[in-house]
């Protein structure tokens, strides 16, 4: 009776918090400071290890020179230095200078990031490393050209974005990882005393260098600017297909070979795949959709906070039945919107839904927000006690990936309820990834698989169905040498990552 109840509720709300315009509060500073120490957070409000990184000062610069500067005083004085944009993304403490905190500093481009310039002759764009992905695309399409790559979720900055292998979905072209269509960029490193401590390297698309600098995680420098390459404008066309995992390790293959921005979406525990139809379109197509993925959307904080409890609840009570009535609710109703998709911009009214590139490549729309509005939020917000949770993500050779699935459904199969915590998230994302010459990219094609689940509120608290996750885990990193993402997954993901005979 609990979970009808609760069935009934949360539906309610889904139904209500989908008609009522909802306003979300602007996302939190990564960066908080008091008046002897600053701290700098991800996102989700705690990092992999769960510690906070502390940092003894903080810059902003607003200009090239002004990031330049930083780096010189960083180097005169031998400070340990880290990046941090206004969004801070990462799972991994990618942004932590030091454990220490007093030989440290921060350089937040949350500020640094005026300058978008468009070459539409060479079909270019440059852009300071602090601009959010949003600005760049909307500014791109204003000019009548497409950003051809970007990751699912667009709440990070250019550099950021670079630096950690974000990625979308394609075999298609130059593929689907943003590095790939990196034609350029400046980075600044330190210089000796004659000049001026740091200096400024421009990086161009024939130099060597640039397989290095674009994939680097931030340890070869601080990268101020970065140069993309660019399309003729073109919309898309989208079409989910909800239907039989019977025959997925025989059709990812061939899926990604004939739609260029295709993926699919595995929930085991329903023995349902999501094949995601995703092909170019010509810009005379009819239709101005929008891509609103559901779990980017803003959520009312009530919601938010309810289905946290829930989880709570269904953990401490080991009810696998309540999670699976989460799970069967949360994809019943993913499926009824289209997964977040808008034929015109306001509602899902059917299939095809075609649009332009720059509204249907990427979302995030929980970002944006006026600031007199505190009834909303991005579901994880760490200031509201909403969603808590982990993300793994495993990059798979093709040839390795076929064997996986079949573990996996072997694994499922000894009791499919088991995958409930993982299929109420959003069960798991297949995508596709070309080969790249970037020293920290793949060296053949690949496929990149994303499952987030339960994460407790204290580190020492058990997970319910926690070995199966763990098993899931363990597959794809140690048996079948799947190599991480480096802005996501627990630490295990990364045990004897260098041992690859190209890290990921």
């Amino acid at each position: 009776m609990y979970y009808f109840r609760w069935l009934l509720g949360f539906l309610h709300l889904l139904v209500w918090g989908s008609i009522i315009l909802v306003h979300a509060i602007p996302a939190p500073d990564p960066v908080q400071c008091n008046r002897t120490i600053c701290t700098v957070s991800n996102s989700y409000g705690a990092w992999g290890d769960r510690k906070d990184c502390s940092v003894k000062s903080v810059v902003y610069p607003t200009t090239e020179e002004e990031l330049r500067s930083a780096v010189a005083h960083a180097n005169k004085n031998k400070l340990k230095v880290k990046v941090v944009s206004k969004f801070s993304h990462t799972i991994p403490k990618l942004a932590c200078p030091s454990s220490l905190g007093h030989d440290s500093l921060l350089i937040s481009t949350a500020k640094y990031d005026s300058s978008i310039e468009i070459d539409s002759v060479n079909l270019a764009v440059t852009a300071d490393a602090g601009v959010a992905l949003r600005d760049v695309i909307d500014k791109v399409e204003e000019a009548g050209l497409s950003l051809v790559a970007a990751p699912y979720w667009e709440g990070v900055s250019v550099a950021g974005m670079i630096s950690t292998g974000a990625h979308g979905s394609s075999w298609w072209g130059k593929g689907g990882a943003v590095h790939d269509h990196v034609i350029g960029l400046s980075m600044i490193v330190p210089g000796n005393e004659s000049e001026g401590y740091a200096k400024v390297k421009q990086i161009g698309a024939q130099d060597q260098l640039l397989n290095a600098a674009k994939v680097s995680l931030g340890i070869l420098g601080v990268i101020s600017k970065v140069k993309l390459s660019l399309e003729r404008g073109f919309k898309r066309s989208i079409t989910y297909n909800f239907t039989s995992d019977s025959s997925i390790e025989n059709n990812f293959m061939e899926h990604g070979k004939k739609y260029e921005f295709g993926d699919i979406t595995w929930y085991p525990s329903k023995h349902m795949a999501v094949y995601r139809y995703d092909s170019r379109v010509p810009m005379d197509t009819p239709g101005d959709g929008i891509n609103d993925f559901l779990g980017f959307q803003s959520n009312e904080i009530l919601i938010s906070k309810s289905v946290r409890a829930s989880e709570k609840l269904f953990e401490s009570t080991k009810s696998v039945n309540g999670e699976c009535t989460l799970a069967d609710t949360t994809l019943w109703y993913k499926k009824q919107i289209g997964n977040g998709l808008k034929n015109n911009g306001q509602i899902f009214t059917g299939y095809p839904v075609v649009g332009r590139q720059g509204k249907m490549q990427t979302s995030g729309s929980c970002l944006y927000s006026p600031k007199t509005r505190i009834d909303a939020s991005c579901a994880w917000d760490p200031r509201i006690k909403g969603l808590f949770f982990y993300e793994s993500t495993a990059i798979f050779t093709a040839t390795k990936f076929v064997d996986f699935i079949k573990d996996v459904k072997k694994l499922r199969d000894l009791k499919p309820e088991n995958f409930c915590g993982i299929d109420h998230y959003n069960g798991f994302l297949i995508r596709y990834i070309k080969a790249s010459k970037a020293y920290l990219g793949q060296s053949e094609d690949s496929i990149v698989v994303d499952f987030n689940y339960y994460r407790a509120d204290e580190a020492s608290t058990p997970r319910l169905n926690q070995d199966v996750m763990e098993e899931v885990e363990q597959m794809a990193f140690f048996k079948y040498g799947a190599r991480p993402h480096w802005a996501k997954n627990r630490n295990l993901a990364f045990l004897k990552v260098q041992s690859h005979p190209r890290a990921p």
